[in-house]
């Protein structure tokens, strides 16, 4: 996939243009913030095989040059991420960033190392409880437990009745977290256990002003980036430009209140790639 044929794409808000405007105007203080799945890598049944469309890794290694810092934030560990990114070594990334596990885990480019904290014992606790809540038939048959070492989920995209899986686990998946000091972050087919208090706006906020963005660019597509788009909301309200925008491949839980609130719908990974490649060839052009 090349840049010519990706025509940047006119975002549907004035805040949004507003925020494209400025990343154009000053890529070297814009910050280009991304989700994992959903948004760089196609939704899959297992998500240890998720991998960055194929587009994604060259569309990057094309922009990071140009922009103050891309920063992938996701609630996978860091290393999966890099791992299913492919970002190691990649030639050009040295802007890049990996916030693992909502900003608890930090992977660097330039020095292909990560950070992190040790995890919360909750999330041990969990971890131990978890399996006597999936056992037996019908609808749960086939859900499935993701250890991801600060928090854990409980995946029903491969139950037998994922959407019913997903119903009956939210209350007792609520109340075991509540037990441990936990929260339930749901998602599309997914509930997610983890520490209170991190999320991806908190991240986010932390990196633009560890970096001093001059405008940010955030693309996401389920529930767990409202919080970015929260975030990039409160920074507009106090004059930092954005632009959100909303990887929609799927309906799903979280994906139409994303779209209702994005400058910028594109059609999933493979629209994000698209998107990305022309910002790169927008800013070679302006430049």
């Amino acid at each position: 996939m090349g840049s010519q044929s990706n025509p940047l794409p006119e975002p549907s808000t004035e805040a949004g243009r507003e925020g494209l405007a400025a990343l154009l105007r000053q890529p070297g203080r814009a910050v280009v913030a991304l989700d994992f799945d959903g948004t760089l890598a196609p939704i899959v049944a297992d998500p240890e095989q998720a991998r960055a469309h194929p587009g994604a890794l060259s569309a990057l290694t094309r922009l990071a040059p140009l922009v103050r810092s891309i920063a992938v934030i996701t609630g996978r560990p860091a290393a999966v991420a890099v791992r299913n990114g492919g970002f190691s070594g990649a030639p050009g990334l040295e802007h890049l960033v990996v916030l693992g596990h909502y900003g608890a885990e930090r992977w660097d480019a330039a020095d292909d190392t990560v950070s992190a904290p040790e995890p919360p014992p909750g999330v041990a606790a969990v971890r131990g409880e978890l399996p006597a809540l999936l056992t037996g038939e019908g609808p749960l048959r086939g859900a499935s437990i993701e250890d991801k070492g600060r928090a854990v989920a409980v995946h029903t995209r491969r139950a037998a009745e994922p959407q019913a899986a997903f119903d009956q686990l939210r209350a007792p998946l609520t109340a075991l977290a509540e037990r441990h000091g936990l929260i339930v972050e749901p998602g599309r087919m997914v509930l997610e256990l983890r520490p209170p208090g991190i999320d991806k706006g908190a991240a986010l906020e932390r990196h633009l002003a560890e970096t001093g963005a001059g405008a940010v660019l955030y693309a996401g597509d389920d529930l767990g980036d409202l919080a970015a788009y929260a975030a990039v909301e409160k920074l507009r309200s106090e004059g930092v430009p954005g632009l959100l925008v909303c990887s929609a491949a799927a309906a799903g839980e979280g994906a139409e209140e994303l779209a209702d609130r994005a400058d910028l719908v594109v059609d999933g990974p493979e629209g994000v790639v698209g998107l990305l490649d022309a910002l790169a060839a927008a800013v070679r052009g302006a430049g």
